[in-house]
């Protein structure tokens, strides 16, 4: 095997530190991603859950005419409007809020709507989703976070801005004890992407000084994993 072989990649020190701060948190490990419908599952709905994979507007307009309970979930506990924002399919996000589909429903891995379309950095499901009643404050994951939370963690720079242009909470804490702010350092690469969601997040007023649990504050986080650029933002903000 070769030296370049051995060395680690930029991904795998990410889940290397990610890990490393988990610890402690192992009952959170099988949350760290979400759970769209599977194909077999796709394959095996009926009902109101088929018409909405079909996207056929006659056979969802039957379903809701027969179905007695618009809220019911599928196995994971997701609702036809939960896999609808999977899927995005809007005009059935529409029809089954305008039936009474209560669009602020958790599935069994506590996502919403907004969420699920936060993470797959689908703005235009994402934009509906607050069209539609979705509230960007609403505590999602098994981390106790918010949608904001997870698009930091991601980098999607245009979901961060839509959100916050939305009202969302800035200087929420999860169970981990991070901020938007925290994950976009933690969990970032320091690249353009994740330094754009911090300096969208300090744009907007988020608290560039409130730590982690472990007392260390944004700015000593992003000394510490040498990203410069997300340092001279905090520190043109005042971070201490």
């Amino acid at each position: 095997m070769s030296v370049q072989q051995t060395l680690p990649t930029r991904g795998s020190l990410r889940l290397c530190r990610l890990a490393a701060l988990l610890t402690g948190f192992g009952w959170l490990l099988s949350a760290v991603a979400q759970t769209p419908p599977s194909d077999f599952e796709l394959t095996s709905y009926t009902g109101l859950f088929r018409a909405v994979v079909l996207q056929n507007d006659e056979a969802l307009a039957q379903a809701l005419e027969s179905t007695t309970n618009i809220d019911q979930r599928d196995g994971n506990g997701r609702s036809a409007l939960h896999v609808a924002a999977y899927r995005g399919n809007h005009a059935a996000m529409r029809k089954l809020v305008a039936a009474g589909a209560d669009a602020n429903a958790l599935e069994n891995d506590y996502y919403d709507i907004l969420t699920i379309a936060a993470v797959a950095n689908d703005l235009e499901t994402l934009r509906l989703a607050l069209q539609l009643g979705c509230k960007p404050g609403n505590v999602t994951s098994r981390y106790q976070g918010t949608a904001l939370i997870a698009a930091a963690h991601l980098g999607h720079v245009e979901i961060v801005q839509a959100l916050i242009d939305a009202g969302a909470p800035l200087d929420h804490v999860n169970n981990l004890n991070w901020t938007a702010l925290i994950e976009s350092i933690v969990l970032g690469d320091g690249g353009a992407r994740h330094t754009a969601t911090l300096k969208a997040l300090v744009e907007a007023g988020a608290d560039v000084n409130l730590p982690d649990g472990r007392g260390s504050t944004p700015l000593q986080l992003a000394r510490n994993y040498g990203y410069r650029d997300m340092v001279r933002i905090l520190q043109a903000a005042g971070a201490n």
